[in-house]
């Protein structure tokens, strides 16, 4: 009984490493491809889950994958979305995504009308 008892006692703890090792920790650097300067608060997204985090103040990273998980999705407002496999260590360089508007009309009173018809100054 003793050796049944050690023998299903063994089988556990192996079970439980081997489920802990199937997600890893990435590590990494979000840089401006403009200036070179950190991305602060850029979103990293584990692609196809919804697991993420934000960089830090020095934009970096931290964030575990899950054991089938292989690419990340970086984005940040203003920055264009970017794919990159994971690894540990990595840097990314997100370039400016420049898109320019041609005029914009707000109103306080959430009525959607073209800017000729609104009978105030916009």
């Amino acid at each position: 009984m003793r050796k049944l008892t050690f023998l299903l006692t063994c089988l556990l703890l192996v079970g439980i490493g081997l489920v802990n090792a199937q997600s890893k920790s990435i590590t990494g650097n979000v840089f401006s491809a403009d200036d070179g300067q950190p991305v602060i608060g850029a979103t990293v997204m584990v692609k196809g889950t919804t697991l993420g985090t934000i960089t830090d103040a020095d934009g970096k990273f931290k964030i575990n994958l899950p054991g089938n998980a292989k690419t990340l999705l970086i984005s940040f407002i203003g920055m264009k979305t970017v794919e990159v496999e994971a690894r540990n260590n990595m840097t990314v360089r997100l370039e400016s995504d420049t898109k320019q508007m041609e005029e914009v009309v707000v109103t306080a009173m959430g009525i959607k009308r073209s800017q000729r018809s609104l009978g105030y100054a916009a």
